[in-house]
């Protein structure tokens, strides 16, 4: 199910983790369903995903990288 947004047509999923967040997903950022049930968009059925890592893996760009998840993520709850 799409919503209408100031932002334009989102997921409704999307839409709900947004405001959970108070703010718009970032690039790399998924929303995923816990129990697999699409129309179940319950904020309490949803996660935030972010893809694991960065193409290649020179160790300055693992050290970029995990730089960035702790300043994206560091005080997020688990």
């Amino acid at each position: 199910m799409r919503v209408k947004t100031v932002h334009g047509w989102r997921s409704e999923h999307v839409h709900v983790m947004q405001e959970h967040l108070g703010r718009l997903l970032q690039r790399g950022e998924t929303v995923h369903h816990r129990n697999g049930v699409r129309g179940d968009n319950r904020v309490e059925n949803l996660e935030l995903w972010a893809k694991s890592q960065p193409s290649g893996q020179r160790v300055a760009d693992l050290l970029a990288w995990a730089h960035e998840i702790i300043e994206r993520y560091g005080d997020a709850p688990v």
